[in-house]
């Protein structure tokens, strides 16, 4: 665990050193859980959700993308049920006035379970060899059997009583269970209350007159009252789906673990109307289809996993997590829904307004069912940010520090050096950047020795990083070196465009 922690620490100084992320406000002393995205950041940040963007809306006829405004009327939240139920329990521990979300003391305690079934797996993996069957290992093995039986009763309980709002027996779980605070210690608990996450603000030019609103918790819902305008002027056939990338708001009990869960966030999702009744299939394809595409990223197949939900929200009838591997263990990167027709209803309900669609095919107007993905993109830059940062040790016995960030995704695609700062190197280096700029966002730089910059651009993430030296004055051609083997080739200037466009070509990565 130790290890892990010292890793998510490094995860975090090298954003800050490398521009990728600063603390918001931090010359004056910053804001709780939330941040800003530094020039190498920002850029990351884009790269992700351009992937998203255009695997999920170009690579499919039938979606279109929506940009809807942040603020909406207050009626849309009521109708979401929102204003209701959109709350999380929070418990307090009166010795270190440490204020938790009940539910996750008790999924982290759970987890503790699991990992000790996973020490089981692993010794026995040592002690069997290459004749080790895990598969039979955990269904016949007592331990790991009981450790993950006491997990799933343990959250069964925890969704049960918090589906029927019972916040005493939540309590008593946790009281139940021995957990302690893990900054006290201490086990004295305050009762577990309900706390609604929105933040609100007002609209209007005098404090009399103005209405009270929301900024928004979740972008799904501008898209639910645009169902009709898009489906009519899109003019969209079931199946059909609309995707939006947008910021949303959470005051959240316990924001932590860096980006992982801010107050101010990004989320990219997309709705996916269909027939009632075909909700299910079209779930499983979503599902095979989001896993598909993080694995095309090739961070690893081992890290992601799905998670079923215990308590599904009031409006679904089927929900699941990919969760991912973080620095602090596996935890929910996107989430999966069959949302059934609960939103739209719930609008027509609260509107007055018809929305509904006429099947040409079964001659009738119904209420499309919706299954939804929706991953937020902060979580997605963490994921690939922390299992990029990587320390290695060389041949030679020296070490190097790695940003292995997806070629596709890396902010700076290629950086030009002269091997020295005279002779017209510096100059014919210039004239590569102002070709290949056109294409690529490329970084120039000529301070230190070559290795040192190699080094600094290995730390940043850079696939490709060229030198310009005497030769190139003679013949034209140039050193490029790859980031993730350190190999180095040479070539000529006029080849370096088509070298790098083959790797950051979106339909290898995708396909």
């Amino acid at each position: 665990m130790a290890n892990n922690e010292d890793q998510f620490k490094k995860v975090i100084s090298h954003a800050k050193e490398y521009g990728y992320i600063f603390g918001s406000s931090e010359i004056y002393d910053g804001l709780s859980a939330v941040y800003d995205y530094a020039q190498n950041g920002v850029e990351l940040k884009k790269n992700i959700r351009e992937y998203w963007w255009k695997s999920m809306v170009y690579m499919h006829q039938n979606i279109v993308g929506l940009d809807a405004a942040i603020l909406m009327h207050p009626k849309t939240w009521k109708a979401s049920g929102h204003v209701d139920a959109f709350s999380d329990p929070l418990i307090d521990n009166k010795d270190s006035k440490k204020r938790y979300r009940a539910d996750v003391l008790i999924e982290d305690h759970a987890e503790k379970l699991e990992n000790k079934a996973q020490k089981e797996i692993t010794k026995a993996k040592k002690r069997f060899g290459d004749s080790f069957n895990e598969t039979e290992f955990v269904t016949t093995n007592t331990r790991v059997i009981g450790y993950r039986e006491k997990k799933a009763e343990m959250l069964s309980t925890m969704a049960h009583l918090l589906e029927a709002e019972d916040l005493s027996g939540v309590k008593a779980l946790i009281e139940e269970l021995g957990i302690v605070c893990p900054v006290s210690g201490s086990k004295n608990w305050t009762d577990v209350k309900q706390f609604n996450l929105m933040f609100g603000t007002k609209l209007g030019a005098s404090a009399e007159t103005a209405t009270d609103l929301y900024l928004r918790p979740e972008t799904a819902q501008g898209i639910f009252v645009n169902f009709l305008n898009v489906q009519k002027t899109g003019r969209m056939r079931i199946p059909f789906g609309i995707a939006q990338t947008g910021k949303a708001f959470r005051n959240e009990i316990v924001a932590r673990q860096f980006i992982f869960r801010m107050r101010e966030f990004e989320q990219m999702e997309m709705q996916f109307f269909v027939r009632p009744g075909q909700e299910m299939k079209w779930y499983d394809y979503w599902k095979q289809t989001r896993l598909k595409w993080h694995h095309s990223l090739g961070l690893g197949p081992e890290n992601y996993r799905f998670h079923d939900h215990e308590k599904l929200a009031h409006y679904a009838n089927a929900a699941t997590d990919i969760e991912f591997k973080f620095p602090f263990g596996f935890k929910e990167l996107e989430g999966i829904h069959s949302r059934t027709d609960f939103d739209l209803k719930a609008h027509e309900a609260h509107s007055g307004k018809k929305l509904q669609f006429f099947d040409p095919e079964l001659k009738e107007n119904y209420t499309p069912y919706v299954v939804e993905t929706s991953i937020g993109l902060d979580r997605m830059f963490l994921a690939v940010f922390s299992n990029s940062l990587q320390e290695e040790t060389l041949q030679d016995g020296s070490t190097r520090t790695v940003l292995r960030l997806p070629a596709i995704l890396a902010p700076v695609k290629i950086a030009v050096f002269p091997l020295i700062k005279r002779d017209g190197l510096p100059e014919l280096a210039k004239q590569i950047i102002e070709d290949l700029k056109w294409d690529y966002n490329v970084f120039y730089d000529e301070k230190d020795a070559v290795g040192k910059r190699y080094r600094r651009q290995d730390a940043n993430g850079t696939p490709f990083c060229v030198t310009v030296d005497h030769q190139t004055l003679e013949d034209k051609t140039v050193t490029i070196r790859h980031r993730d083997t350190m190999e180095q080739q040479r070539i000529a200037i006029s080849d370096i465009s088509g070298l790098v466009a083959k790797s950051l070509s979106m339909k290898d990565w995708l396909q």
